[in-house]
């Protein structure tokens, strides 16, 4: 079977070696050493300041809300956030854990971004921040929202879950916002089996941050404020850092098999591939295609699984169609609804072969071709 994801698995020798540190200190949480070290090495490698590591990408986006305070109400009603329609659940269901309403705003259809000209238009009295994500790690319209959010006079938080590593114009893409958020779930192509981080822009920000990670405990004998469980322990740290090792290696290779992909698509009709950002440096996080049509789409996915071979609808379904997040807005997300009917993503990890490729491949253009037949006959 070709699974549409495989982890990263590092050395186990190297792995073994910090299990063995972790048994002789027997420090397994609570900012451990390996924790430490982590996120010096992490704030350099990304060449950012204030990270602060969390237990899982979803927690991330809730602390962040919190620290920033944009969950407070407005004037006694619940306050509000713009986001995307186009990403995965935890972006909006984090915002409705925190008592925010989410106000889906439509996306760009070439990003697949949110669309900073319809920002403007959703604004309200009960605003207080901008939630946009930088989908499948193509940036977005970062100066355009910084405008925005700066005349509204309200947060951004970027939910950069898939953003690890990636630079715009020479500079990290997480430098951006009032805070980018990003998970290390075992999937994406940095990892600390589950994990996650926080970037802030100013440091009293992440002072708040960490005490709400470990609840609200500024020392032995005082609680200041209401907090959670959200740490990182050392057994997620130690497979952070041996990832952390061989990350060039992963991310290099995730491109070459995008360059592949590119190939054998390339003057397909019908197969839309996402054109890169010439000012990105991008990370192979997600190989996503387009089809004309939802069915189309259907037919594909049903012919690869028949081969073993596993794609993912991602992102399916548009958020704003889901009644569980009862949200603010109104039926004007086309472009997410369309977009999300016709997205596939193909297998993409770091083991996976050519031969993999140029086979998925094949029964996609196939497939492609049987249904034009099918349409001019």
């Amino acid at each position: 079977m070709i699974p549409v994801t495989k982890p990263y698995l590092p050395s186990r020798e190297k792995l073994d070696k910090y299990i063995d540190g972790i048994y002789e200190r027997q420090w397994l949480t609570n900012n451990g050493p390996l924790v430490q070290e982590l996120t010096k090495r992490l704030e350099e490698y990304l060449g950012v300041e204030n990270l602060l590591l969390v237990s899982n990408g979803t927690l991330a986006l809730q602390i962040a809300y919190r620290a920033l305070g944009i969950h407070e109400p407005v004037n006694g009603k619940p306050a509000e956030a713009i986001t995307t329609p186009f990403t995965f659940v935890a972006t909006s269901s984090s915002l409705k854990w925190e008592g925010i309403e989410p106000v889906f705003v439509d996306i760009n259809p070439n990003t697949l971004c949110l669309d900073p000209e319809k920002i403007q238009s959703a604004m309200t009295a009960n605003t207080t921040a901008i939630v946009p994500v930088h989908v499948y790690g193509n940036p977005c319209n970062v100066e355009r929202i910084a405008e925005l959010a700066d005349k509204n006079g309200v947060k951004v938080i970027y939910d950069a879950a898939h953003a690890f590593g990636v630079n715009y114009k020479g500079e990290s893409l997480l430098s951006w916002g009032d805070a980018a958020t990003l998970s290390f779930h075992a999937t994406k192509v940095f990892h600390t089996i589950e994990g996650g981080a926080i970037i802030f822009k100013r440091k009293e920000d992440l002072e708040r941050a960490k005490l709400l990670t470990n609840f609200g405990i500024q020392s032995q004998d005082v609680i200041s404020c209401n907090g959670i469980n959200a740490k990182m322990n050392e057994f997620q740290a130690a497979m952070g850092l041996c990832v952390l090792d061989d990350i060039e290696l992963v991310i290099s290779k995730r491109k070459k098999i995008i360059e592949r992909y590119n190939s054998v698509f390339n003057g397909l009709e019908g197969v839309h591939t996402l054109e890169s950002n010439t000012d990105t440096s991008g990370n192979g996080a997600y190989y996503p295609i387009l089809f004309s049509t939802e069915n189309q789409l259907k037919r594909v996915i049903d012919a690869l699984k028949a081969e073993d071979i596993i794609s993912r609808r991602y992102f399916f379904p548009s958020l704003d169609t889901l009644t569980s997040l009862d949200s603010l807005t109104d039926p004007s997300c086309g472009i997410s609804r369309d977009t999300a009917s016709r997205v596939v993503c193909l297998p993409l990890y770091h083991k996976l072969l050519d031969s993999d490729i140029d086979r998925t491949a094949e029964i996609i253009r196939r497939c492609v071709n049987e249904f034009h037949d099918a349409e001019r006959a």
